[in-house]
């Protein structure tokens, strides 16, 4: 294979640290290769970031034999390496692997306890793949690490049997105000609020619930928490649906991706989403995750001292990668000009109308046997087309979240003659449609001779495909964002193919019937156009082009408050594990345990033996209590008082200090100095996250209720800056006290 001129140009600009723009099956994979060997030869390292682990494997695999040849070793990184395997991927030259699993490697790099134990090394050159989708689709939630708390699951079932007594005002979208309604619902930002007689209703279900505070408001915090779980039901009955949003799938729910259609194992909602979710489909509710460590992609990504992009749709997002990122975004020419035709939208009155037109366009491609692939927003839809197109005799290819592990498959032969697949959303990035299918590859072959006869059925069925129009896609509607609808459009006319598009939209979907002016929707309604009939007209297609740039505008500014908020928490997170990797490498932890604990006994005995007063004024009785409480240990200040060996508060620290190191000086010499120094370390550590995973809980409280400051005509933003680090410099001043408990009180235990 040889680099076309426009990929060298690709290369040029990936290394030159910009998002670069290249249509789709202008050979990115291939690009990426010259911005990678360049700067892996410094040996520091470069990580190619793809979408998922089969691409991560797919490109490590196809383009490891050029950079061995090269000199250069690759890796690839996959979420089921243990750390030995990860320590060793790591030291490669060039890793591949998921935006995923190099973050939460970066963050479980700050929770270990053994310095052997990191796996990764200085973050030097991340090239993304898809990097709009990772780094805008993504960027909207932060990344979380996260342990199972121990809150009791059974008021999940409990709060999902009070739904069906919730009445639902769904018809205020078309300006009715049902005035019985407990809630509404806000299509655009997919939330639930409750009405005046819903937050009535709330208090009257759980008044006799056991697990409310009966001596407080419902609104207290310790009962807010059951109004977020109403809310949580509510939002899981009507806005999340099974086979859109989710599936139900061995017991599990498990989240559709709203941008690609793929299933996301790993992940789950927060906030009780997912457990109100798990109790209305009735299967085994999983604690809820307690956040142990968290960073939004867009600061773990500019940890990196270079970083990159392409994608075949970035233009749209130039604003963003350089106000977020500082990254121009740079558009590479087409290897062969784009002939592709893109038909207007077709607008239909209702949903079944624009189906039976899908179901015609199919027909008339099937007549000349020409490849069709039907781009829909959810696997409800693809199943629903794929029930009448088996109903016609129609054979075709379903990929969607249910078959995702096909889906490299399915997408490969999508070009072949007469195929008829269905996608949900962009399932299969990553994977070009050839016309006529995959090209042979000789390898496959024991011998020249099978292989020569494989590539010339190949070739004319290819050029078979090429004569009745190449592939033709349809989209079943408007996607929220320009970059998803173009993307669909990009799998047809690849390397200068012919090929068409068209999108099919209804009145009914629910981009139109949320974002569409009733006076636009009215008008066409007087038209009496007849059943099936469509609408072609520039004000839909101009009002829809206005609905998506209103939400794309949206979703950015989503994303750009999060990274405001994140970037005050990322300032306090680089200081934090500064401290912890500093405790974990240094060899000197007991001294400054030692200077710790001296504070601690200063701040105990100044609080209780004011400085310079007399000896009877000192409180003894709660000087006792604190430190039996907090140290474990018992002093006889009444003997030493006795016996005039303190006099004051002075005497009372270096004795108290003086008599500890005794202690601690016994237990050295019976468990040993190494030890006895990992055990130090390994509380010490152990009380930083502590205090850091409570810290998270904190922020993330602090930052659902700062809002309401803005009713007091106060910047929200500012007064979250101010007191979450009131906070944090709190936290700060109580670890070291709380370092010098733990340490005394656990290694005085084995005395």
């Amino acid at each position: 294979m040889r680099h076309f001129d426009v990929q060298l140009i690709g290369g040029i600009f990936l290394h030159k640290n910009c998002i670069v723009e290249m249509y789709t099956g202008e050979g990115k994979t291939l690009t990426a290769t010259l911005s990678a060997y360049l700067n892996a030869l410094s040996g520091n390292g470069v990580h190619i970031v793809t979408m998922n682990e089969y691409l991560a494997n797919r490109d490590a695999k196809k383009n490891k034999f050029l950079f061995n040849l090269l000199g250069l070793t690759v890796g690839v990184n996959l979420s089921s390496m243990s750390i030995t395997q990860k320590k060793k991927v790591y030291r490669s030259d060039i890793v591949y692997g998921t935006n995923y699993e190099f973050c939460f490697d970066y963050l479980r790099d700050n929770m270990i306890f053994s310095p052997e134990n990191k796996v990764q090394r200085i973050l030097n050159y991340a090239l993304i793949d898809e990097v709009d989708s990772i780094l805008i689709d993504e960027g909207r939630t932060p990344l979380i690490l996260a342990g199972p708390s121990t809150e009791n699951t059974e008021i999940y079932r409990i709060i999902n049997n009070f739904v069906p007594q919730f009445v639902h005002n769904n018809k205020k979208y078309l300006g009715y105000q049902n005035k019985e309604a407990h809630f509404f619902i806000n299509e655009k930002s997919k939330q639930i609020f409750l009405t005046e007689l819903g937050l009535k209703k709330v208090e009257s279900l759980l008044s006799n619930n056991k697990f409310i505070d009966k001596n407080k408001s419902l609104y207290s915090i310790q009962n807010f928490v059951l109004m977020q779980h109403i809310i949580s039901a509510l939002r899981a009955h009507f806005l999340f649906h099974r086979d859109v949003d989710y599936i139900v799938h061995n017991n599990k729910i498990i989240i559709v991706d709203e941008h690609t259609g793929r299933i996301m194992l790993d992940r789950r909602w927060s906030d009780g989403l997912h457990q109100a979710i798990e109790a209305k489909e009735n299967v085994n509710i999983l604690h809820e995750n307690q956040t142990l460590a968290s960073i939004t992609l867009q600061n773990f990504f500019k940890m990196y001292k270079k970083l990159s992009g392409m994608t075949g749709t970035a233009i749209t997002e130039s604003f963003e990668f350089k106000m977020i990122y500082g990254l121009d975004t740079v558009v590479i020419p087409t290897n062969n000009k784009i002939i592709r035709k893109d038909f207007p939208d077709l607008i239909y009155i209702t949903i079944k109308e624009k189906i039976n037109a899908i179901i015609k366009d199919i027909k008339d491609c099937m007549l000349s046997k020409r490849p069709v692939l039907v781009g829909t927003n959810s696997i409800q839809q693809s199943e629903m087309i794929s029930r009448k197109l088996h109903k016609l005799n129609i054979t075709h290819k379903v990929l969607n979240a249910k078959s995702c592990q096909e889906e490299a498959l399915i997408i490969a032969q999508a070009g072949r003659l007469g195929a008829v697949t269905i996608s949900t959303n962009m399932a299969g990035r990553g994977t070009d449609i050839v016309l006529g299918g995959t090209m042979p590859c000789k390898s496959q072959f024991s011998c020249c001779l099978n292989y020569e006869k494989s590539k010339l059925m190949w070739k004319k069925e290819h050029d078979d495909v090429i004569s009745v129009g190449g592939l033709h896609v349809i989209g079943t509607e408007r996607n929220e964002s320009r970059r998803i609808d173009n993307q669909l459009r990009g799998r047809s006319g690849r390397q200068g193919d012919p090929g068409s598009s068209r999108f099919y939209l209804s009145l009914e979907d629910s981009l139109v019937r949320t974002f569409i002016p009733k006076s636009v929707k009215k008008l066409f309604l007087k038209f009496n156009i007849k059943f099936g009939e469509s609408i072609e007209h520039h004000w839909i297609t101009n009002a829809i082009s206005y609905a998506q740039k209103k939400i794309e505008d949206h979703n950015f500014m989503i994303r750009k408050t999060l990274l405001e908020y994140d970037d005050i928490l990322n300032i306090q997170r680089n200081i934090f594990y500064s401290i912890r990797e500093n405790i974990l490498n240094t060899t000197h932890v007991k001294y400054i345990i030692k200077s710790y604990l001296l504070t601690s006994i200063k701040d105990i005995v100044n609080m209780y033996c004011i400085f310079e007063s007399p000896v009877e004024s000192w409180d003894i009785f709660s000087m006792k209590k604190i430190f039996k409480n907090d140290f474990n240990i018992v002093f006889p200040f009444d003997v030493w008082i006795r016996n005039n060996y303190v006099i004051s508060n002075t005497d009372v620290v270096h004795k108290i200090y003086k008599k500890i190191r005794i202690y601690y000086q016994k237990i050295e010499n019976i468990i040993g100095c190494k030890n006895i120094r990992i055990m130090e370390k390994n509380i010490f550590l152990g009380v930083l996250d502590f205090f850091w995973k409570e810290h998270l809980a904190f922020m993330e409280y602090l930052r659902q209720g700062i809002h309401f400051r803005g009713y007091a005509q106060k910047n929200p933003k500012q007064e979250y800056v101010k007191e979450s680090f009131i906070i944090f410099y709190k936290m700060l001043n109580t670890l070291q006290y709380e370092i010098s408990s733990n340490v005394i009180k656990k290694i005085f235990f084995l005395y």
